[in-house]
């Protein structure tokens, strides 16, 4: 959020005034806090309150480094893509489980808060949703923060569904923790099928109170029509998938084609790495933004090479390095792509540049050295306790303008992406692509399922070649996960991605790759290495274990996801 929003982190249970005490000495006014009835009798104090469940509390060690977490693990010191074949993060910070296959009830790791937090945020909604008519103001305000609280209820519930599948619906009216604790049919999980009907029923409820447009800087980072749209373009493309299967292509397309036919959002043409640093880009859709009191984790030296100081943090692995294709639009497999294994960072998918810090690579003025002997940023330089254990780095998201060292206070102020307009092309052409094929154009669209990934292909700055007519379903599928791969790279995907397609148990039983490179005179080698052991994954995986401490707080009454 902008710094101009007011923190106001409290829920209905705890901004009540203790007034059931007898003594006066116990008749305490929290002085961090205010009481409920300060909030329902101002009008921008209440806003205050809706405005701030955008954001959560700060529930784990290392969550919310410099201002409280939002959706998501997006910008805090280990990254989502840590849980996934995209990186491993170096100092473990409770990651490292999860991609051993270790999780457990008792021991969730950095996945440990999503239920909690999520069940709070809904409950804090229900509050202000339950009170909202007692608050005076007018007609239309109302009815913009009643659909704000909507979308916000609707978030929490997709991190949820697409977390553990089946949840339970709270509805309206069930907000204060104590509430009906005998009621049963609290702790009851629906169906996954009535988990995203639920869900997506509450975004078109808020995108039809939603404006179009957030024109006053009050209002930047809020919720708007297209975000409604586009987190149910999302929430059904996922129904359709196959661990679902709960919806139909079809439906997913319809999704899609109202954030497109919105003719609001477009693909940046600043270039793919300067995406990332702007707040000002018409491919945003719903982004948490940042301003110099308002930082979050400091990315630069949280990511950063151990040569210039940096903690090394998210390292890509190689399994994603290799991924990427060659800039004529072959993969590296391909005898005819060009691809050198002794060379093997030149002619890449220019996206690869953007995201990975490799050995030779530019970085402020100088080049990374991750070989050994020798290189600064191998364990031979400084700081060598921060050394990539993967061979590589982090680049996406990184501004090199801002410092690495003592970066406190004068750094952390890029953009975080929860929706962007590339995701929603990608979800309609991998719609689009399951229900008619790969060059059908769906009634009431411009565009079939090849032409919207050109559309992403052709960013200028990345050029890559557009996909060839002619492709079958099958091929084309292989060409959309290739994008989503690399061009939602660290973007909280791919860990959802590989399990709603069901291949999880391929692509998360690979080694952690990595990459040993060494020198001798003037040229190097490079050697493929495992940067962790123990890479694990089961079928049970496929959905997070409710944490045994919520199922014996309902009295063992809520059920535990299969397996666990």
């Amino acid at each position: 959020m902008k710094t101009i929003i007011r923190n106001i982190f409290y829920t209905a249970t705890i901004a009540t005034v203790i007034t059931s005490c007898k003594k006066d000495f116990l008749s305490i006014q929290p002085t961090d806090r205010l009481p409920q009835e300060y909030i329902l009798g101002d009008s921008s104090l209440f806003e205050d309150y809706v405005v701030a469940r955008y954001v959560g509390i700060r529930l784990q060690e290392k969550e919310g480094d410099g201002t409280n977490p939002g959706f998501g693990r997006g910008f805090e010191y280990a990254m989502w893509s840590s849980l996934t074949d995209e990186s491993i993060y170096n100092n473990d910070d409770n990651t490292w489980l999860v991609q051993k296959g270790l999780l457990a009830p008792e021991n969730t790791g950095i996945a440990g808060t999503i239920w909690s937090r999520s069940y709070r945020g809904i409950r804090d909604c229900n509050f202000a949703i339950s009170n909202i008519a007692n608050v005076k103001m007018t007609t239309a305000h109302r009815a913009r923060l009643l659909a704000e609280l909507k979308f916000i209820r609707a978030f929490r519930y997709h991190d949820l569904i697409r977390n553990y599948g089946s949840v339970i619906l709270m509805g309206d009216s069930a907000y204060n923790l104590t509430d009906n604790l005998q009621d049963d049919a609290l702790f009851k999980r629906a169906s996954l099928k009535e988990s995203i009907d639920y869900a997506v029923a509450q975004l078109d409820d808020a995108a039809n109170g939603l404006p179009l447009n957030n024109d006053d800087a009050w209002l930047l980072g809020r919720a708007t029509k297209g975000a409604a749209l586009a987190l149910k373009s999302r929430l059904l493309l996922y129904a359709a998938s196959p661990l679902y299967g709960t919806g139909t292509w079809q439906a997913a397309v319809t999704a899609a084609q109202a954030v497109i036919g919105l003719n609001k959002y477009s693909i940046y043409t600043g270039g793919y790495a300067n995406l990332f640093l702007t707040n000002d880009s018409k491919e945003g859709i719903f982004e948490r933004l940042y301003t110099k009191n308002s930082n979050h984790t400091h990315l630069e030296i949280a990511n950063g090479p151990n040569g210039y100081g940096g903690w090394g943090g998210n390292l890509p692995l190689q399994n994603l390095v290799d991924d990427y294709e060659m800039d004529n639009g072959k993969p590296i497999t391909d005898p005819t792509s060009g691809y050198n294994a002794n060379n093997p960072y030149v002619g890449r998918d220019k996206r690869f540049y953007a995201t990975i810090l490799y050995n030779g690579a530019s970085y402020r003025g100088n080049t990374i050295e991750t070989f050994t002997p020798g290189g600064k940023d191998s364990k031979d330089g400084p700081d060598n306790w921060n050394t990539s254990k993967t061979g590589y780095y982090l680049k996406k998201y990184m501004n090199d303008a801002y410092p690495l060292q003592n970066p406190w206070g004068n750094a952390g102020f890029q953009p975080w992406f929860y929706i962007r307009y590339a995701e929603i092309l990608l979800n309609f052409a991998e719609a689009a692509n399951e229900a008619y094929g790969p060059d059908v154009v769906p009634s009431g669209s411009t565009l079939s399922a090849r032409a919207a990934v050109n559309l992403i292909r052709q960013r200028p700055g990345v050029n890559m070649p557009d996909l060839p007519a002619g492709l079958s379903q099958a091929q084309m599928r292989d060409a959309i996960r290739y994008e989503r791969r690399v061009e939602l790279a660290f973007e909280e995907h791919r860990f959802y991605d590989v399990r709603r397609w069901k291949i999880a148990d391929v692509t998360e039983n690979k080694p952690a790759g990595g990459i040993t490179v060494t020198k001798s005179g003037a040229n190097f080698t490079y050697a493929i290495k495992v940067a962790i052991d123990g890479r694990h994954f089961e079928t049970k995986h496929y959905w997070l274990p409710i944490p045994r401490a919520e199922i014996q707080a309902s009295n063992n009454k809520i059920q535990q996801n299969s397996g666990y």
